[in-house]
């Protein structure tokens, strides 16, 4: 059975929807203006939405109804969107599509074919739903252990993706006994093109040498000219990267646009350490500075992505490494 949440604004529409669904095997709930819809889409998951096009604020552009769809698509995990229209109008259709529609039917429909359109699009769902898990957690395995330990260092990572897989990419990397690469890159946009992103950054720093690894600010230069040249124009992560040398408590390191990495002393007093350079894949050649902290027993640092720090934007990934001095 599957949960489908039918809008439009006449009451007998709504009914004669119920009806064949629940005749049909599914699980239908309605609401008759865009705002309900949402509210249900808050309050519980969906399979499905089948909504109209044209609601009483605009009968017949389908305005609101492409706003609506664009609402819905930009939710987490959001359902299928199938449209509904009165008019008949194809140009509408092919927008609400663009816009992220999955399909459209037409009034006055025609149940047999109103019920395939429907099942087409909850398989093709459960489809792309299956792949997504596939996805992420190929991922999650990229990623290194979220919490370990390195001398008198303690790491713990937090990965919190918008979507079923995100872009945002943290590393431990071990040069040699003494000293610890410690990474957390963000990359522009969202879903699967910015996990590619982010795979394309992983086996860039992975592919480095112990020396390299050992100089953040040649490393992020040299970063930004192969991650420049393997993608498109409009694409840049920011990154933080600092080396841990255990023996004395120092962390070199160098930030390309990054938001600020936060240092809370034993005694409960705050550093704020940015960036020291332009963000990394925006231009082939850039300069990185280098800067350095020192953490001394019960002092902790705080490294974010911009998820984490503006969490007014509710699509964003959000990643966190805490590295506490013990």
């Amino acid at each position: 059975m599957s949960a489908i949440l039918v809008c439009d604004d006449q009451p007998d529409v709504l009914i004669a929807l119920q009806l064949l669904l629940k005749a049909a095997g599914h699980e239908a709930r309605s609401a008759d203006t865009p705002r309900g819809l949402l509210d249900h889409l808050t309050h519980r998951p969906y399979d499905l939405v089948l909504t109209d096009m044209n609601f009483s604020r605009d009968t017949t552009s389908g305005r609101e109804g492409l706003e609506l769809v664009e609402q819905i698509r930009r939710r987490p995990a959001a359902p299928p969107v199938v449209v509904m229209t009165a008019w008949g109008d194809i140009d509408l259709a092919v927008q609400a599509m663009r816009r992220g529609a999955a399909d459209f039917v037409t009034k006055p429909w025609d149940n047999g074919r109103l019920l395939a359109t429907l099942d087409r699009c909850l398989e093709e769902s459960r489809g792309a739903q299956s792949e997504m898990e596939i996805a992420r957690s190929v991922q999650q395995k990229l990623l290194p252990r979220a919490e370990r330990q390195f001398g008198n260092l303690h790491l713990q990572a937090t990965f919190e993706p918008a979507r079923e897989i995100g872009g945002d990419y943290y590393d431990f990397l071990e040069i040699d006994a003494d000293r610890l690469g410690i990474l957390l890159a963000d990359v522009s946009g969202k879903g699967v093109p910015a996990a590619l992103l982010m795979a394309n950054l992983q086996a860039l720093f992975r592919a480095q040498n112990p020396a390299l690894l050992a100089q953040p600010a040649q490393l992020l230069e040299h970063i930004n000219t192969l991650f420049h040249a393997s993608t498109a124009p409009e694409h840049y992560a920011t990154i933080f990267y600092g080396v841990f040398h255990r023996s004395t408590g120092e962390i070199h390191y160098a930030s390309a646009g990054h938001v600020p990495a936060q240092l809370t002393h034993h005694n409960r007093t705050t550093e704020a350490y940015g960036a020291t350079g332009t963000v990394l894949g925006l231009f082939a050649q850039i300069e990185i500075g280098e800067a350095r902290l020192r953490l001394d027993p019960g002092d902790r640092l705080t490294i974010v992505s911009d998820g984490v720090t503006e969490r007014d934007i509710v699509e964003d990934d959000r990643t966190t490494i805490e590295l506490l001095a013990i």
